[in-house]
């Protein structure tokens, strides 16, 4: 949710092409103040309620410039001979969204700032130890530059800032990633635990962030850091300490381009990204399909006589995610012959009666943070019983804590509204259930090569959805303004229905509901109006007729009727319908684009912000 970036260095040469190229003449510079509010720019896609900047310079020393609000509307200090920086976008954790609760915070001196990602659980005793210390805000961050600041004068002028800070983090209780300056010193701190922090190299600069984003255009040699780690980041290099020791954590390489995190011509990065799927999800299938001999390659592995003895399928999982893996459950029972189970991640508990080693935890987590998965993570963890993550984040906390993953590969993601990693989600999991499936020996090269066909053909049939654009916005506009919105549909459907209805919420801030068809009678009758209408999924694997007779219900109600319907069927007495290409189960993934894009039309025709939608945030890393 927050956002870390760091950048020391000299500067960076700008083109002379780039705006602020063509103002310093050939051969300008871009200060460390533009690099770091920069690095800021490209994380507000985590969303934020404030943002906030510290330089240090070699004559200048510490500056630090923070307040609510946008980071457009953060004045970055004009710092000339700054050569480190640190920037920070906040959501509200602890004390409300204001220019005092905004980091980075400050010791009493003024000499140490520090910004932090993650929650300090017991804040409020080590702010009772400091009881000399004047505090400015609400925040629980701010014991941390107060700590450092006891630790720098207890070594009475001989320590260092790594120092302080390797004394400082082991007392934190809770998750936290954090970057530090101090005046007078040339280097970065940082340190995490619970919280990603990922660092960048180039020739001659060093860059630290939330994630990659934040850098990727300057460099795209990056290192993650791992649960408690301490590093000092100068210009020249990183040093990394675990427990005290010197530590070598390797260097990846990034291979997606800096643009693909751009509009690329669109008002919005979620129309964007809704229009990526064909080739998101082409890239999530690619070279892991053997349609012929009913085989997917996934290059996970299982320990021997693991999958015969398999019991359960666990999905745990936050929104969005929570809902692909709904979809896969019935995937998995259907294709493996294994029972699976859904729960929402933060409810997660390993009950009594069900056997560990026996049992397969399947996390799905776009961003690979998402702190209320990662605790049913390590629940699982602790119970004994096997874990498996599916996530688009290569290097991310979950890949570490578990016992295996599979990556989506949807590329970068910016709107907060999940979208195309929704479709890659869906896809990666069928894909699992057919290996689990074929390698259990429930299912058979004949019945699994329709699914693969089906995945096969899901990127055209995801862009004939698209060609079909005009007609969504046709249907956005006639009834975007109604009271509220039901979405329904069974079976593969159910789960469609209540992402359907979460995209909307989330975007356009309308009422909207998603449930089984079959439950429109027993209760959410009572609500139907001519002025709230329903969508429903009426595909292959929805049980579309009788989903059809639930939704005559409403319209004899007077409710108008949105239908996401197979191709070759027709179902006369719908307002609108929506035809959906036929690729067997992976039907109702389709329909859903049709979904997104109402959605979309809907919150556009209002004026929403889309992108960055109230009080909502991208990657969810507290409990």
């Amino acid at each position: 949710m927050c956002g870390i970036t760091g950048y020391i260095g000299e500067g960076i040469a700008l083109d002379e092409d780039d705006e602020a190229g063509t103002a310093a003449g050939n051969g300008g510079v871009a200060s460390v103040g533009d690099i770091v509010h920069e690095g800021l720019r490209n994380l507000e896609y985590r969303g934020y309620d404030s943002a906030g900047v510290a330089l240090v310079g070699e004559t200048s020393g510490l500056t630090v410039a923070k307040r609510s609000g946008e980071v457009d509307n953060l004045t970055v200090p004009d710092v000339p001979d700054a050569t480190l920086g640190v920037g920070h976008t906040r959501w509200s954790t602890h004390g409300p969204p204001t220019d005092a609760n905004a980091h980075p915070h400050t010791d009493c001196a003024g000499d140490v700032a520090v910004v932090h990602n993650g929650i300090v659980e017991n804040h409020e005793a080590l702010k009772a130890e400091l009881a000399d210390h004047e505090f400015t805000s609400d925040t629980d961050t701010e014991v941390i530059p107060h700590l450092i600041e006891e630790e720098l004068a207890a070594q009475r002028g001989e320590g260092d800032l790594l120092n302080a800070v390797r004394a400082v983090e082991v007392r934190l209780e809770g998750s936290y990633a954090i970057c530090a300056v101090r005046e007078g010193e040339d280097e970065i701190v940082v340190a995490r635990r619970g919280s990603p922090l990922v660092l960048g190299r180039n020739d001659d600069a060093t860059f630290v962030a939330s994630d990659v984003t934040a850098f990727l255009e300057h460099t795209r040699d990056v290192t993650y850091l791992e649960d408690g780690d301490v590093a000092a980041l100068s210009a020249e290099g990183v040093e990394i300490y675990a427990d005290g020791d010197l530590v070598d954590r390797g260097v990846e390489t990034v291979t997606w381009e800096a643009d693909a995190a751009e509009k690329g011509g669109y008002e919005h990065y979620m129309r964007k990204e809704i229009h990526e799927q064909p080739e998101s999800l082409r890239q999530t299938i690619a070279g892991r399909l053997d349609v012929d001999a009913g085989d997917v390659d996934l290059d996970v592995s299982f320990p021997p006589g693991f999958l015969a003895d398999l019991e359960e399928i666990q999905i745990v999982a936050c929104g969005t995610s929570n809902y692909a893996g709904r979809y896969a459950a019935q995937l998995f029972e259907e294709l493996s012959g294994v029972r699976a189970t859904v729960e929402i991640a933060s409810e997660y508990e390993f009950g009594a009666g069900r056997s560990p080693d026996r049992t397969l935890v399947v996390a799905v987590t776009q961003s690979g943070e998402t702190a209320d998965t990662l605790g049913a993570v390590r629940r699982a963890n602790a119970a004994g019983a096997r874990t498996f993550a599916v996530t688009n984040t290569l290097g991310s906390t979950v890949t570490r804590e578990v016992d295996d993953t599979a990556f989506i590969r949807a590329g970068p993601e910016i709107g907060v509204a999940a979208t195309k990693t929704f479709a890659s989600q869906v896809a990666t999991l069928t894909m699992l259930a057919v290996a689990i499936g074929r390698e259990r020996g429930a299912l058979g090269a004949a019945d699994a090569r329709p699914v693969l066909e089906g995945l096969r053909d899901l990127p055209g049939a995801v862009q004939q959805v698209l060609d079909n654009e005009d007609a969504v916005r046709e249907a956005a506009t006639e009834y975007g303004d109604s009271e509220a919105f039901f979405f329904v549909g069974r079976q593969l459907g159910v789960p469609v229905a209540l992402e359907g209805a979460l995209k909307l919420k989330e975007i356009s801030y309308d009422h909207a509901e998603g449930f089984a068809a079959g439950e429109l009678k027993h209760g959410p009758l009572a609500l139907v109006t001519p002025d709230t209408p329903v969508l429903a999924v009426l595909t292959d694997g929805s049980r579309a007729d009788e989903t059809m007779n639930n939704v005559t219900e409403a319209q004899t109600r007077g409710a108008p009727a949105i239908g996401c319907v197979s191709a070759g069927e027709e179902y006369g007495t719908l307002d609108v319908s929506l035809l959906v290409p036929d690729v067997g189960v992976v039907e109702p993934l389709v329909a859903n684009v049709y979904l997104q894009l109402f959605a979309y039309h809907v919150a556009n025709d209002k004026g929403r912000s889309i992108d960055k939608p109230r009080n909502l945030a991208k990657s969810v890393t507290v409990e």
